[in-house]
């Protein structure tokens, strides 16, 4: 068949370890000899991420707002055992932070559900997307260690001097302190980015903080996200046929558990954060797990919601055999892929994607798939393969299809 041809590049960013190894076959055996690939190339890995200083980082997230999509490969965040084993410059900051940052994303991650890997939920038939605002809460704070007693105060001096005034707490003895802010514009980007997401696939969307305790704070993200429904979207979601509506963060929980899925739920940094893990987790694996950063200004960045699989890596170095999940990589580049013949308005590619798509599940459900899924399925005696293998026998069923 003739390769299909694509307009305008992917921002490719290639990345660390494992899924650095599982990237270049993927492309090599699932995507070149079908597509005329066409991307502009970033290597996102830790070694030249230290030789740019991270100016590679920032470069990719500017190159994704030229070109509105992008595919991400796992990267390392370093800590200090990687600063020694990659002799960093210094411990260069998460490529995910850097880039949420520039783009001013939401992060959308939704299970990837196949026959044979069942919910430990059971009633949980569809996926349940996870919205997690990207920015600030515990993850910008500032703290103190408060040594003896004494008063603390939260104080805001605005730029006339104007001081505001905040007892937190007398203290009679040590205790801590943490300081947390986010700011309006994060906020509404975050409304926006959950709306359109929610238009884009046809789904309810759900919102959940606290504000009943938190009074001021979270009853701001509330107030905005109905501010923003009620005068740009109300309208749209009825055309649409789906809903918006706000809960508390508890009842959320209880209600998603007896839900059948099917819905976005956005939460707040820290919120996302854990839910989306339980979420993962309960559908079967975070190897399953699709990640989307979505801009308000209409740009998308696609990558596996895991890591870079280290303990593989290094198995891999030894000469091992190793049984790598690649299906959340896999559907990073057909998740770009679609939306990129989407924008473009190239329905081969877009096709292409589904195909792959089917292609991947089908392999699961006729028994072939990798160790850890074998370890969790109900499918009976399942055959297991090898990181290599798997994407082959995706390639053959993919075949198949086109």
């Amino acid at each position: 068949m003739e390769k299909i041809k694509m307009t305008t590049p992917l921002v490719e960013m290639d990345g660390d370890e494992m899924t650095r190894i599982l990237w270049k076959i993927i492309k090599d055996e699932l995507l070149t000899p079908f597509i005329d690939l066409k991307t502009e190339y970033y290597d996102l890995g830790l070694e030249h991420r230290n030789e740019t200083d991270d100016q590679v980082t920032i470069d990719s997230a500017n190159a994704t707002k030229k070109y509105g999509v992008a595919v991400k490969c796992a990267t390392i965040t370093p800590n200090a055992a990687r600063m020694t084993e990659y002799q960093l410059k210094e411990m260069w900051k998460s490529p995910n932070g850097t880039i949420r940052a520039i783009l001013d994303g939401t992060v959308f991650r939704t299970p990837i559900v196949v026959k044979g890997i069942d919910p430990c939920v059971r009633n949980w038939k569809k996926p349940i997307t996870l919205a997690r605002h990207a920015y600030g809460d515990v993850y910008k704070a500032s703290e103190i260690k408060v040594p003896t007693a004494g008063k603390a105060e939260l104080v805001f001096t605005a730029e006339d001097g104007t001081e505001t005034r905040e007892l937190i707490h007398q203290f009679e003895g040590p205790g801590v302190l943490q300081g947390m802010h986010n700011t309006e514009k994060s906020i509404r980007s975050f409304a926006k980015s959950c709306f359109n997401y929610a238009l884009d696939t046809r789904q309810d969307l759900w919102f959940a903080t606290k504000d009943t305790i938190s009074k001021k704070y979270d009853h701001t993200f509330k107030d905005i996200f109905q501010e923003i429904f009620e005068k740009e979207y109300k309208d749209k979601f009825e055309k649409a046929g789906i809903t918006y509506f706000y809960t508390l963060i508890d009842d959320a929980v209880a209600r998603v558990m007896k839900a059948e899925g099917g819905f976005i739920w956005a939460c707040k940094n820290y919120d996302g954060d854990v839910m989306s893990d339980m979420v993962s987790s309960a559908f079967g694996s975070l190897a399953m797990m699709t990640s989307v950063l979505v801009s308000p200004d209409g740009n998308f960045e696609y990558e596996a919601a895991h890591g870079t699989v280290q303990r593989h890596y290094y198995k891999y170095l030894k000469g091992e055999e190793t049984s790598t999940n690649s299906v959340a990589t896999i559907f990073a580049w057909t998740g770009a892929l679609r939306k990129r013949g989407e924008l473009d308005g190239i329905t081969e590619l877009c096709a292409f994607a589904d195909k792959l798509e089917a292609a991947t599940l089908a392999t699961i459900e006729s028994g072939k798939m990798t160790k850890d899924l074998a370890l969790i399925t109900s499918l009976e005696n399942p055959t297991v393969l090898n990181s290599k293998d798997f994407i082959l026998t995706i390639r053959k069923e993919l075949e198949t299809r086109l």
